[in-house]
């Protein structure tokens, strides 16, 4: 979802993905970094607040039969949670921090196999999530993925070498989010019908590709 500021000089929305759906509430939870101004104000509201959202917008994860592992790193994290409460077979969520604030990882827990990695060895795995998941030896049918484009890169190549499926959420800047800006563009393998050139708009094609489909 895209959320809009009330300051009026922060004219492009924030785009967020969905942590949490509660359906028979209407809710949704989203889980964010404060990164800039919009986000600081955000961060300031209060229960009662107002604000205006365009969504859902884009796709999400393509749900498969069989062993999934979802990695996430550092804020690529949140939009996994719903994923692993909505799968039908084996989870094990296997996720990526630099140091011991385990954010969200508890939550995860009645859902999914829970594996840890930090870049500076203060819990689970010292290293990335490729290093935890070689550590531990565990196997699956499907990965599903969202983080960093570097630790994007380190699971295509790790699903190539294992010949399995592997899906990716990609982080880009996004400005109309609605595919009309051309801001927040990837390099495909495959030429994208609308802009006839090598690329794929995350915030209308994606955000969830599969991996042998992008250029990392």
């Amino acid at each position: 979802i895209s959320l809009y500021c009330k300051e009026g000089s922060r004219l492009l929305p924030r785009p967020i993905s969905i942590c949490e759906i509660n359906k028979e509430d209407a809710i949704l939870r989203i889980v964010y970094r404060i990164a800039g101004e919009g986000t600081k104000e955000f961060s300031k509201l209060a229960s009662g607040d107002s604000l205006a959202v365009i969504g859902p917008l884009g796709n999400g994860f393509f749900q498969r039969d069989g062993r999934a592992i979802l990695i996430g790193g550092g804020i690529g994290i949140p939009p996994l949670l719903e994923l692993a409460k909505s799968l039908p077979g084996e989870v094990t969520a296997v996720l990526g921090y630099r140091d011991s604030d385990l954010f969200l990882a508890k939550e995860f827990e009645p859902y999914a196999k829970v594996v840890i990695s930090t870049e500076d060895g203060s819990a689970g795995t010292k290293g990335n999530v490729i290093d935890a998941i070689r550590e531990n030896d565990l196997t699956a049918d499907v990965l599903y993925s969202c983080g960093p484009i570097p630790m994007l890169r380190g699971v295509k190549e790790y699903a190539m070498e294992k010949g399995i499926e592997a899906q990716i959420s990609m982080e880009e800047r996004m400005a109309c989010g609605i595919g009309a800006c051309l801001a927040c563009v990837c390099q495909s393998k495959e030429k994208d019908s609308h802009s006839h050139v090598n690329n794929k708009r995350v915030c209308k094609d994606g955000p969830v590709f599969f991996a042998q489909d992008i250029e990392l």
